[in-house]
């Protein structure tokens, strides 16, 4: 299965369900945070919890919420380059199908 494919089904809807311009770019930033999240959370996933302080039914119910706030810290300031290249995706299916 492609990455595209998502974005290939989204080019087959009428083009009044696409987002606008500036929902265009929420949906990229938002795409970007989930990604990063994603990352996070298989690093966390890596890493040794120490059964002192750590571990337990409460951390593993916490620890996605965790990942999934640091994806979106982690893209907060622009620097992290998914959005721009799924933007980009975006905006050239949209263009075509005007």
């Amino acid at each position: 299965m492609s990455f595209l494919q998502p974005i290939r089904a989204a080019a087959a809807l009428p083009t009044s369900s696409l987002p606008v311009a500036g929902g265009a770019e929420k949906v990229a930033r938002d795409f970007e945070a989930i990604f990063a999240g994603q990352l996070a959370k298989l690093m966390l996933e890596s890493v040794s919890v120490d059964s002192q302080f750590g571990g337990g039914h409460g951390e593993e119910m916490f620890r996605g919420m965790l990942a999934e706030r640091l994806g979106e810290e982690i893209t907060r300031n622009g620097s992290f380059g998914l959005k721009a290249a799924v933007l980009a995706q975006i905006q050239q299916i949209q263009d075509q199908m005007k």
